[in-house]
C-alpha cells in the first residue's frame, strides 16, 4: 500500500515535471504564435502586395487542376511571381480547408488557415535561429530575444502574410541559424534559393554574407562557386517548370522582377523616400526598443559584429533603391535582435550595479513604450482593411436568396477584398476596371464598392471608415486614431428592396 501511495504521490510530479520541461523548451514558440495567431484573426483580410499569393493558394485549394479559372490569367499583376510558395503552404493548409468546405464555413476562415500556415513556418525558422542565439550567447540572451520579438508589431503581424518577402524571410532565418552553426554550405544554399526563387533582391543580403564567409575563411571561392552555381540551376530549372505550367508560357519569375525592379527601375512608380529613410524611419518603428539597444550589443560583444555588419550593409545596399518598404527589410530584423538582446542581458545582468540600475529603469521604461507603440500601431492597421470589411458588411447586410452581382472598384480590392472573401451564390462578383463613373447607370449591378460617394443611379446605403493618420492630443492617451469614409456601399435604385431599405 505504501509503494501504491508513493506511485499516486510520483504521478503528478512526473506530469509536473513533464510540462514544466515543455514549457521551458516551446514556452517562448508558444508566446510568439500566440501574438501571431491575434494577429491574424483580428486583421483577417490582406492588401495588393498579397495579392498574388492569396488567389494563388485560394485557386490551388478551390479549383485544384483547372487552371483556366485561376486569378492571375484574368489579374495578371505587374510583374509574375511564383507558384511554390503558394503550392507549399496550400498543402500544408490544405487538411483543414477541405473540413471548412466540407462544412461550408465562410472560405474566410480557410484565408486564417493559410495565413496560420504560413505563420507556422516562419516562427518554426525563427526557433531555428534562437536555438542558435541561445547556443552561442546563452538562455538569457535567448530569453530577450524572443522578448524583443514579441514587443514589435512588425514582424509577427507579418509573419502570417502571404507576401513574397515573408516566404523569403523563412529561408533566410534558416540561413541565419545555418551562419550561426557554422554551416557555411547550408547558409549559402538556403540565401540562394531565397534569392533565385522568391525574392531576387535578396541578393543584396547574400553578397554581405558571402564575403563574411570569405574573410573569415568559412569557406573557399571554389567551394562557394560549385555551391551557389549548382543550387541556383536546380532552383531555376523547378521554378520554370512549375511557373511555365501555371503561368502558360516559358517563364522565370524573378528574372522578370529583377529585369522590371533593379534594370528598369520601375518600381519608383509606387512611391519614394529619401536614402536615410530605412535608418531614421523603418528600423526606428519596426524595432522599437531594439534599435538603440542592437547599437549598444555591437560595443558590448565583438561576437556579434561580424553577423551585424553585414545586414548594415544589406540595409545600406538597399537604401539605394528609390522605392522603400518596411517589408523589404524585414530579414535584418532577427539579426539585429540578437545584438539586442546581447545588450538588454547585459544591462539585467548588472542591474544591482548603481549606474546599471538606473540604465535597467530606463529599459525597462523603454520595453512599457514600445508596447504602447505596437498597440497603436496594431490598431491603425486594423482598420486599414476597409474594402475587407465593407464586403463583410454587405454579406451581413442583405441575407435573401436572390441573385447579387456586386462590383468591386480597384481600390476596394486593393484593400482587404480577395476570393477568400467572397461567399458562394447567390453572391457573384465583378471586377472590370476602367468603367467610367457615369456608366455604372447603365450596367445591371446591384450593389457597387468603391471609394465614390455618390454614383448616378444607385443609393448610397452605407460607407466604411478607414485609418487616415495620426493626431497628438494633450490629454491620455496623447496619440488618437483618425478615421475617415474610405469605402461606400451603393445599391442600384432599380431594386425594390434596396429603395426601401434603411
Amino acid at each position: 500500500m505504501a509503494a501504491a501511495a508513493e506511485e499516486k504521490v510520483a504521478a503528478p510530479s512526473s506530469s509536473r515535471g513533464r510540462l514544466s520541461k515543455l514549457l521551458q523548451e516551446f514556452g517562448w514558440d508558444l508566446m510568439l504564435g500566440s501574438i501571431a495567431a491575434f494577429y491574424a484573426f483580428m486583421v483577417p483580410y490582406t492588401k495588393v502586395e498579397e495579392s498574388f499569393n492569396v488567389q494563388a493558394m485560394h485557386d490551388i485549394l478551390y479549383h485544384h487542376h483547372h487552371i483556366e479559372k485561376y486569378d492571375h490569367l484574368d489579374f495578371p499583376g505587374v510583374v509574375p511571381r511564383t507558384f511554390i510558395g503558394a503550392f507549399l503552404v496550400s498543402i500544408i493548409a490544405s487538411p483543414v480547408v477541405a473540413v471548412i468546405h466540407y462544412l461550408h464555413v465562410p472560405k474566410i476562415y480557410s484565408l486564417l488557415a493559410v495565413r496560420l500556415a504560413l505563420g507556422f513556418i516562419v516562427l518554426l525558422t525563427l526557433r531555428l535561429f534562437r536555438l542558435q542565439v541561445r547556443r552561442k550567447f546563452g538562455y538569457h540572451v535567448e530569453a530577450f530575444f524572443a522578448i524583443m520579438t514579441a514587443l514589435q508589431f512588425h514582424l509577427l503581424f507579418y509573419s502570417t502574410r502571404p507576401l513574397p518577402n515573408i516566404l523569403a524571410f523563412c529561408l533566410v532565418n534558416l540561413a541565419y541559424s545555418f551562419w550561426f552553426k557554422g554551416d557555411s554550405s547550408a547558409t549559402l544554399k538556403c540565401l540562394t534559393v531565397a534569392t533565385v526563387v522568391f525574392r531576387c533582391d535578396t541578393m543584396l543580403l547574400f553578397g554581405p554574407i558571402g564575403i563574411e564567409l570569405l574573410l573569415s575563411k568559412s569557406v573557399s571561392l571554389l567551394e562557394a562557386i560549385k555551391c551557389c552555381v549548382i543550387t541556383a540551376l536546380l532552383c531555376i530549372g523547378i521554378s520554370v517548370l512549375v511557373d511555365s505550367i501555371m503561368w502558360q508560357r516559358i517563364l522565370w519569375p524573378e528574372l522578370e522582377v529583377f529585369w522590371f525592379n533593379s534594370v528598369l527601375n520601375r518600381s519608383s512608380e509606387w512611391g519614394t523616400h529619401p536614402l536615410h529613410w530605412y535608418f531614421t524611419s523603418a528600423l526606428p518603428r519596426s524595432m522599437l526598443v531594439g534599435y538603440p539597444l542592437c547599437m549598444i550589443g555591437m560595443v558590448l560583444d565583438r561576437r556579434i559584429r561580424r553577423y551585424v555588419l553585414p545586414v548594415f550593409l544589406f540595409i545600406l545596399f538597399y537604401s539605394k533603391l528609390p522605392h522603400k518598404e518596411l517589408r523589404f527589410i524585414l530579414g535584418s530584423i532577427p539579426i539585429l535582435n540578437a545584438s539586442a538582446s546581447i545588450a538588454a542581458s547585459r544591462v539585467y545582468n548588472n542591474r544591482k550595479k548603481k549606474i546599471w540600475s538606473w540604465i535597467y529603469v530606463i529599459m525597462l521604461g523603454s520595453f512599457i513604450v514600445s508596447v504602447g507603440c505596437s498597440i497603436v500601431t496594431f490598431m491603425a492597421s486594423y482598420n486599414n482593411y476597409p474594402g475587407g470589411y465593407a464586403l463583410k458588411a454587405l454579406h451581413q447586410a442583405d441575407a435573401s436568396t436572390k441573385e447579387k452581382l456586386v462590383h468591386i472598384d480597384a481600390f476596394t480590392a486593393m484593400n482587404g477584398v480577395s476570393r477568400f472573401s467572397e461567399n458562394e451564390y447567390p453572391w457573384r462578383y465583378c471586377k472590370e476596371e476602367g468603367i467610367p463613373i457615369e456608366h455604372f447607370g447603365n450596367r445591371n449591378f446591384t450593389y457597387l464598392l468603391n471609394e465614390h460617394h455618390s454614383i448616378n443611379g444607385y443609393k448610397c446605403l452605407f460607407a466604411i471608415n478607414g485609418f487616415s493618420g495620426l493626431r497628438f492630443r494633450r490629454h491620455f492617451p496623447p496619440l488618437a486614431l483618425l478615421k475617415e469614409p474610405k469605402v461606400f456601399i451603393h445599391g442600384n435604385i432599380e431594386d425594390k428592396d434596396i429603395v426601401s431599405s434603411d
